[in-house]
């Protein structure tokens, strides 16, 4: 599939007292990349609560910090959509500073009905855009 990158800045209030980036910091910038990739490809999270119903959770998570990054770090925070279920989307989400992977995570979000909080399958808009690549 292909690549999305969203750029993140490392903000004084993502770091610890040492100055390092907070491990929990690394989980926000990865949910802001994968906003923006909907986004990218014509869906608005709002539009899909309001209209369809539908929101997305993060079901699980395994992370390796390889690198910590700093205060002003300019980072390129990806998304790589892995597979799908009916109600699930897999990714994997590396954060780099200059081509230097710092924390790679692979991520599975499942899709809730916005009022029963029961999974639903995947939006037909959504399925179509990961097929055509996106």
């Amino acid at each position: 599939m292909k690549e999305f990158v969203w750029q993140e800045r490392v903000y004084y209030d993502d770091t610890d007292a040492g100055g390092i980036v907070y491990h929990a910091s690394y989980l926000k910038m990865m949910e802001h990349a994968r906003t923006e990739w909907l986004r990218a490809l014509g869906l608005e999270q709002e539009a899909l609560r309001r209209d369809w119903q539908r929101q997305f959770v993060v079901a699980g998570m395994k992370i390796d910090f390889r690198r910590p990054a700093r205060f002003d770090d300019l980072l390129d925070v990806t998304v790589v959509v892995q597979g799908t279920g009916a109600a699930s989307i897999d990714f994997q989400q590396t954060v780099c500073r200059a081509g230097e992977t710092l924390v790679q995570a692979d991520v599975r979000v499942a899709c809730l009905h916005s009022d029963t909080l029961r999974p639903v399958r995947l939006p037909s808009q959504l399925r179509q855009e990961i097929a055509n690549g996106g």
